[in-house]
């Protein structure tokens, strides 16, 4: 199988803080891969370096069979696009401004901006529905418009390969099911490689082709959902006790998480 991406020996620390150790992943072309595990697991800092923005203490990461750290930004930027956690714009910037900037590895002095160049804006303030707040600037939105301008400017970008860290934050449930399906409908329809970060497992599960759990610096499981979700992968990734059932829409793998609560079989004396 093709790789997307590809880390060797991929060795990750913020300071003397170790966060990935000795990391081997392979992303495969065409396909969502999700990354899971707990909170300070390493996720996000995978993800971070993978799009070059937190340098390897060692190891390399091939984009396409090419290593990443050889490439120009701007050829990087042609190939992967991301959306990181909680971006940040300049303040004043309007919608269409913002998602204008996903356009700049296209343009030189010999070229500027271009039809295709509008239509790829256009195309991705529909996409993600918000044609009607173009010219609103970006600190004036709600979480979930701003998640959703965000993306906007990440599709604008037109790359094969789309990394995204927690692209549902923010938004409410509908909003979630429309950015995911989205997702997955680039995936489906134009072959692009999808690569998320995501907190909601059964969303995980639902969406993604190939599932990447995290724990302890490396790699504890990788594969279809329906092959490594467990309750013994959710116990030692996440530390929670669960049951695993089937989703009845979609037959990806569930995850019912115990805890306290109202018990309404108990109330019916089940």
């Amino acid at each position: 199988m093709n790789q997307a991406i590809e880390t060797q020996n991929l060795t990750l620390s913020y300071g003397n803080s170790l966060i990935i150790d000795d990391l081997n992943l392979q992303i495969p072309k065409g396909e969502i891969t999700v990354f899971i595990g707990g909170n300070g697991c390493g996720k996000s800092t995978v993800l971070r370096s993978i799009a070059r923005l937190l340098k390897p203490k060692n190891g390399a990461i091939l984009l396409e069979g090419s290593a990443i750290s050889k490439m120009s930004t701007k050829d990087v930027a042609k190939q992967m696009s991301i959306l990181p956690q909680s971006p940040v714009a300049p303040e004043g910037l309007t919608v269409l401004q913002l998602v204008k900037q996903g356009r700049y590895p296209y343009q030189t002095w010999l070229k500027q901006w271009t039809e295709e160049d509008e239509e790829k804006v256009t195309n991705a303030l529909k996409a993600t529905a918000i044609e009607d707040l173009k010219d609103r600037p970006v600190d004036s939105l709600s979480g979930g418009q701003r998640q959703r301008a965000w993306i906007a400017m990440t599709l604008a970008q037109d790359t094969d390969i789309i990394l995204l860290d927690e692209p549902t934050t923010y938004l409410d449930m509908t909003h979630q099911i429309e950015i995911l399906d989205l997702l997955y409908e680039l995936n489906e329809k134009e072959n692009r490689t999808i690569v998320m970060v995501l907190h909601d497992l059964n969303l995980a599960c639902r969406y993604a082709d190939n599932i990447v759990a995290i724990k302890d610096r490396k790699i504890y499981a990788q594969g279809r959902p329906e092959d490594i979700i467990s309750c013994p992968l959710v116990k030692h990734v996440f530390g929670m006790d669960c049951q695993i059932t089937m989703d009845p829409l979609f037959g990806t793998p569930l995850c019912i998480p115990f805890g306290k609560g109202r018990c309404i079989l108990k109330e019916v004396g089940i």
